[in-house]
């Protein structure tokens, strides 16, 4: 049991350190002076379309990640019993961290291209939405509902 608790929080923890440092890498990149800073900076089209993209990606993804989970923990993870639910929180975790990646890194890329601060912004959006999901066997077991004391 606390073999396989440990192996979902390491793997847990290596996703959410990815997704937290893929897009920083690439605003540092940007803030380095990438050959394709700045491509798209000028083309007033193009900006318009891919900054009302990056914001309704934020817009759907920050709450429906942390939303969502929190339904599928109610509706399927808790009634499960260990294994399964162990199983689910890790496929729901990985979701709901996709589902953040997702803002962060299209607003850190938009923003290399478009130079934009809006696009800057629902990056960091979802950045600080991931910090509502940070991962570790306290809160694992909080969730699933684990009496580390009863065992």
């Amino acid at each position: 049991m606390y073999d396989s608790i440990k192996k979902t929080v390491i793997y847990l923890k290596v996703l959410y350190a990815f997704c937290w440092i893929l897009p920083l890498l690439v605003g540092v990149w940007v803030e380095a002076g990438a050959s394709w800073t700045g491509l798209f900076a000028g083309d007033a089209r193009l900006e318009y379309v891919l900054e009302t993209v990056v914001i309704l990606l934020t817009m759907a993804c920050v709450p429906l990640s942390l939303k969502l989970f929190a339904w599928v923990m109610a509706k399927q993870i808790d009634p499960s019993g260990f294994r399964r639910a162990l199983r689910l929180y890790t496929v729901w975790s990985t979701v709901r961290s996709l589902l953040l990646f997702l803002p962060a890194l299209c607003g850190f890329v938009a923003y290399g291209l478009l130079l934009s601060n809006a696009c800057l912004l629902c990056g960091l959006i979802a950045l600080v939405a991931m910090l509502f999901c940070v991962p570790g066997t306290q809160r694992l077991q909080r969730e699933l509902h684990i009496d580390v004391e009863a065992e």
